[in-house]
């Protein structure tokens, strides 16, 4: 694990408009940046950031936080990748907790490998641009293909020299050890002999989501019968094909923006695409789609679309994945290229408005497609019309969804023209037989929900705000002294009840302590509750607090809460808080009145909500000494209202 010490470096050196801005355009707005949002389409700029407290927010996607927040959301690093890249970008040498040697050998192991392959693909793209073979065997290749210099460089494109060991002598020299040479399989070592595994191929770099290169596709550019036309790297300690997708380092920013991966077949379909703007486009890289690259995937978004080469062999390839893709609940499209074609072709015939106008009118909901494809295939043969049928159900049955799985159903009824009664029956048959509790054994009409019916419309919530409101209260102003004056009901000579001002002097988090300790009120939010103990803790300890020496250590649900207060600016305004009796502080009124009222209007919503509790409850109650008792504590609470109400307007 990295050190803490590690982690409080990085956070301390590292500045979040410096980051940013690796990533998105900002300009200067006050005292904050702004810039378009990198996790939507907008033309307006609704993404700020702020140097002073080192935060970010992106109005648009409701997302913000700190500069590992940004790469976690941007970039889609777990938490550890965050802080190796912010370590790697400002030089800071990264320290691991004690380890036993095993895992010392084994992490130490790993990073070799990994410094091995960005060796291996810094040497291949040299040999490409720098020498004259490779200038004019591999660099002429992928100019043929209609690659652009940009796109080239962009995917690390290079070449391995038509040379038995030059790669491994080079490495060698270099001081890389054989050891790691042979694990990451770009040498092979036989009977103590050494040779290059992709000697003349053009080499294709495989990254992973952070960018590390994992291992290496290489593509043969002679007619030799013997050698296979793509060769991938071997299965090692960095590198499993089965969980890796060829260009999601590139494609995962636009995935989750587009929400929707385009899946193709090989490496020059994903290049191709990306050259055309189509940049949510990853591949499996040759192999059989499997389980985890779905999963990965499904990081981004919950939408693939599957391209296949216009025949019946790659529609067949294509169909045989797409059941897994269901299993995770996912939501499938085909798009089927004419015949002759596939997606590195089409896209270099096309213009890029025209490809995105084909995907657009090309792309068929997967069980639709399959139904009408399975029927043509069908024709008059009753036998193979039941056997496809059968095959679609099974499709259906993969999905986890019931309701996806009734509107499947019902048009498959349609397009296959039999009795939805008998493709409910042969979905129980299925369900049932592998051990699942059948969705629905029978058809039963769909039920309609009357107008009458419908959902009311949700209410704000007033507690949640009134808490986020005294979080923020002691973020924005916890150690700002004022005076505080409280209405106290006292009784005259006469026994009138009279209202005396009393003035007290108090940090505001001081305050807002003393006044919930005394009603004996708790946060139902948990977030605030951990919230509020943190930041009395911290403000009643430290005489310089500022709410960045917490927000790191914040869980991200708190994080984003405490990121919403900061850079919200006034923002309540806007929604006619006032009309649901939750106080908005004006820029005229002192923090000191905005306080009471807010402890006022938190106080008298407690009341309610306990004079409501009553009322529910003397509903159930069965004997009349109960029932008077009941009606009395309504009367006390209903007393005690009209004093906050009062106390509430004198204040405001």
């Amino acid at each position: 694990m990295i050190s803490r010490t590690t982690i409080d470096n990085v956070f301390e050196t590292a500045r979040v408009e410096e980051v940013i801005e690796d990533f998105v355009q900002l300009k200067k707005s006050g005292s904050n940046l702004k810039g378009l949002s990198p996790f939507t389409d907008e033309r307006s700029p609704s993404f700020m950031v702020s140097p002073v407290k080192q935060i970010w927010k992106d109005f648009s996607s409701g997302k913000g936080g700190n500069v590992v927040a940004f790469l976690m959301e941007h970039e889609h690093f777990n938490y550890p990748e965050a802080i190796k890249y912010l370590a790697k970008k400002y030089g800071i040498e990264i320290e691991e907790t004690q380890q036993t040697d095993e895992q010392k050998e084994q992490a130490d192991e790993r990073e070799s490998m990994y410094l091995v392959s960005e060796y291996a693909s810094k040497y291949f793209q040299t040999q490409m641009h720098k020498t004259d073979e490779g200038q004019a065997i591999g660099l002429s290749y992928f100019k043929e293909r209609g690659f652009t210099s940009e796109t080239i460089k962009k995917f690390d494109l290079g070449y391995s020299p038509d040379e038995w060991d030059a790669f491994t002598k080079n490495a060698l020299g270099d001081g890389y050890k054989l050891e790691f040479l042979e694990k990451t399989g770009l040498t092979i070592v036989k009977d103590e002999k050494t040779f290059d595994r992709f000697k003349g191929r053009v080499m294709f770099p495989i990254q992973s989501m952070s960018g590390r290169v994992l291992g290496f596709g290489g593509r043969i550019l002679g007619n030799s019968k013997k050698a296979a036309k793509y060769l991938n790297s071997p299965e090692s300690d960095i590198y499993h094909k089965s969980k890796v997708l060829y260009g999601i380092y590139h494609a995962k920013q636009s995935i989750a923006k587009e929400d929707n991966c385009y899946l193709v077949e090989g490496y020059t379909d994903v290049i191709q695409f990306h050259q055309s703007g189509i940049e949510n486009t990853v591949s499996s890289s040759g192999t059989a789609l499997t389980s985890e690259q779905i999963r990965l995937i499904n990081r981004l978004t919950k939408n693939i679309t599957v391209l296949f080469d216009g025949d019946a062999a790659g529609t067949r390839a294509s169909m045989r994945g797409i059941d897994l893709i269901l299993e995770q609940g996912m939501n499938v499209k085909v798009c089927p290229f004419p015949e002759g074609e596939d997606p590195d072709s089409f896209a270099r015939s096309n213009s890029e408005a025209e490809l995105e106008e084909f995907l657009k009118e090309n792309s068929y909901d997967f069980i639709t497609y399959k139904a009408s494809l399975l029927m043509d295939e069908a024709k008059n043969d009753p036998v193979k019309k039941a056997d496809l049928i059968r095959d679609m159900v099974q499709s259906i049955a993969k999905i986890p969804d019931n309701i996806q799985k009734e509107v499947y159903l019902q048009e498959c009824s349609r397009i296959m023209d039999i009795s939805e009664d008998v493709l409910y029956a042969t979905l129980a048959q299925l369900e049932k037989k592998d051990g699942k509790t059948p969705a629905r054994a029978e058809k039963k009409p769909m039920q309609v929900i009357r107008n009458e019916e419908a959902a009311p419309v949700k209410k704000v919530d007033q507690l949640y705000i009134l808490e986020r409101k005294i979080i923020s209260l002691l973020v924005l102003y916890g150690r700002q002294e004022g005076e505080f004056h409280d209405v106290i009901l006292k009784h005259n000579d006469q026994g009138e009840p009279v209202y005396e001002s009393e003035v007290q002097e108090a940090k505001v988090f001081e305050k807002i302590y003393l006044d919930l300790q005394e009603d004996e009120i708790e946060f139902t939010n948990k977030d605030f509750r951990e919230l509020f103990s943190l930041l009395i803790e911290k403000l009643n300890s430290e005489d310089e607090f500022g709410v960045e020496m917490i927000i790191n250590d914040l869980e991200k649900s708190q994080a984003v809460e405490l990121t919403d207060i900061l850079m919200e600016d006034e923002q309540y305004e806007l929604h006619d808080w006032e009309r649901h009796d939750i106080p908005v502080k004006s820029k005229t009124q002192g923090v000191a009145q905005f306080v009471t009222q807010t402890i006022l209007s938190l106080r008298r919503f407690l009341v309610g909500r306990k004079i409501n509790e009553l009322m529910e409850e003397i509903r159930e109650v069965s004997s009349e000494e109960e029932r008077t008792e009941k009606i009395q504590d309504i009367m006390s609470y209903t007393s005690l209202s009209t004093i906050l109400s009062d106390r509430l307007g004198r204040v405001m």
